[in-house]
């Protein structure tokens, strides 16, 4: 097994491999993966901005936080912006 797999990941590996893995996930956060999802199956088209490496960090940390790729974040940031369901509030 890999040197740098920590204990606790050696037992998620090993529970995955006997099927004894449980998700502890509630309908809530079960909703969110699935809209997650949605969002990466949509046809997509790639960008390029400038930002801050002070805002980038910020945003790869919340993504970490939410346990999502950092681009996906990016992407449901300006989904709900463009919905009206967040603001800039400039």
């Amino acid at each position: 097994m890999n040197e740098y797999i920590d204990e606790e990941e050696k037992e998620i590996i090993e529970s995955l491999k006997s099927e004894t893995w449980i998700s502890d996930f509630n309908e809530n956060i079960k909703k969110q993966y699935e809209e997650y999802a949605k969002f990466s199956l949509l046809n997509t088209r790639q960008i390029v901005a400038n930002i801050s490496e002070r805002d980038f960090n910020k945003i790869k940390i919340k993504a970490l936080q939410e346990g999502i790729p950092y681009e996906s974040l990016i992407a449901i940031l300006i989904h709900k912006y463009n919905e009206g369901k967040i603001a800039l509030g400039l």
